[in-house]
């Protein structure tokens, strides 16, 4: 009878479950370790007054193959993703929607009635995206996001109120400072490409039970295991293969996925001197920060859009949870990137965020109660020639897996799960094995 390999992931966010699931279907036998009781790592549920809140709002878009695609294996029921045409909505200001038509149509269509763009607008959102079609999407790797609005001439409006926000949305790195070139793998993967890869998918259910939760019980109904508030604390060799500072089980594993933030790794694998190098390269990495403050109202707001632009102040974009499946009147609103907002304090911010909404929204209900959430090191910075490292590693058997790890994309749940996914496919292959080859309970 053949070996099966025993292998152990490392973080219970999306990567580490990506990773999980995919070794899984391929026959080996996994034990996932989270050090926190919460599962989602840097996307999880957090509990407050009794309700739940995610630790930052996320929003998918229909570009996010492979994270639609685990979902789908691990039951996850589509009607969890409220899904909608693009609508980049500024009340007062800017309405963009993308119409009910094939790609490239919807947008053509949807530019042609936007409001509040004049034609030279318009026309220079087209001159935009003709010229990265042109050149196939590549950008010379020192450019910028600025540089490469400024180069095509882009408006004041159309910087201020669709590229900019974009850019920070997707890339949680300011314009200024951002890579054009994922910028531009962003823009191909959704703008265009099929009118539903430009969808806005926004969860029904918090982070930890968008996909976490339902796959440690796929997991669990295939006989493999996770394991809440382990923490492990190192990596070490032993013969061929790894052993865990804190698996209580003291096993022997073939290899080991480590599935944490960056900043983290350098602590688990000490022992290996092989990996001093990587350690060096995440050492390098630099951070951005998310901010998300959630906002309890005593009564139903009324916003156009579960999803509206704001601008001229420090909030980006603001969610209605209600509208989602949510509790009445709770609002979530977004500020990515460093930025102004990092200089006041929070009730500062949470005061200027509430007149930001009451010029938006008119007059509010009484707040109920508030909680503002930052996650300082949210993101790497998405900045020209970051060196992200790969999934391999120079130590057989040890793997990276993150939204910090080599890809076109930004640190986005669809790198996170991507990461997880080839780590977790480099392993079979080292084992002879298959995705898809043990599919059974």
């Amino acid at each position: 009878m053949s070996h099966t390999p025993l292998i152990a992931v490392v973080g219970g966010g999306y990567a580490g479950f990506a990773a999980a699931v995919t070794l899984a279907r391929g026959g080996a036998r996994v034990s996932l370790f989270e050090a926190s009781r919460t599962l989602g790592g840097r996307a999880r549920v957090m509990e407050k007054d009794g309700y739940r809140v995610d630790n930052g709002q996320h929003i998918l878009l229909g570009a996010y193959s492979e994270t639609l695609r685990m979902l789908r294996l691990v039951g996850v029921k589509p009607s969890v993703l409220e899904t909608r045409r693009l609508a980049l909505v500024y009340p007062g200001l800017c309405e963009l929607r993308a119409a009910p038509l094939p790609a490239p149509f919807h947008l053509a269509l949807g530019l042609l009635r936007a409001r509040g763009l004049d034609w030279a607008d318009k026309r220079a959102m087209i001159r935009l995206m003709g010229t990265l079609r042109k050149q196939a999407f590549r950008i010379d790797p020192d450019r910028t996001v600025s540089t490469l609005l400024a180069e095509t001439q882009q408006t004041g409006r159309l910087t201020r109120l669709i590229w900019e926000p974009l850019c920070v949305a997707a890339l949680n790195t300011p314009a200024a400072d951002a890579s054009a070139q994922i910028f531009a793998n962003v823009l191909r993967d959704s703008l265009a490409a099929g009118a539903s890869a430009s969808d806005l998918l926004i969860p029904r259910v918090d982070l930890s039970e968008l996909f976490p939760v339902p796959a440690s019980r796929w997991l669990a109904l295939r006989g493999n295991t996770v394991r809440t508030a382990e923490p492990v604390k190192k990596i070490s060799a032993m013969g061929d293969g790894y052993v865990l500072e804190g698996d209580p089980w003291n096993a022997l594993y073939d290899d080991v996925v480590i599935a944490t933030a960056p900043y983290h790794v350098g602590d688990l694998v000490a022992g290996l001197p092989g990996l001093a190098p990587v350690v060096e390269r995440l050492k390098r990495l630099s951070h951005q920060p998310i901010v998300t403050a959630w906002l309890a109202f005593d009564g139903p707001l009324h916003l156009p859009e579960p999803m509206i632009g704001m601008s001229g102040g420090y909030g980006q974009w603001a969610f209605d949870r209600g509208a989602l499946g949510g509790p009445e009147g709770l609002v979530g609103v977004v500020i990515s990137a460093r930025g102004a907002h990092q200089d006041i304090s929070r009730e500062a911010l949470e005061i200027a965020l509430l007149e930001e909404l009451q010029s938006v929204l008119g007059p509010l209900p009484p707040l109920r109660w508030s909680q503002v959430i930052t996650e300082k090191r949210a993101t790497f910075s998405c900045i020209p020639g970051v060196d992200r490292p790969t999934t391999a590693t120079p130590e057989r058997g040890i793997w990276l897996a993150g939204d910090y790890v080599e890809a076109d994309y930004p640190a986005t749940l669809e790198s996170a799960v991507r990461s997880g996914i080839a780590a977790a496919r480099s392993i079979l292959r080292r084992h002879g094995l298959k995705e898809g080859n043990f599919l059974s309970l």
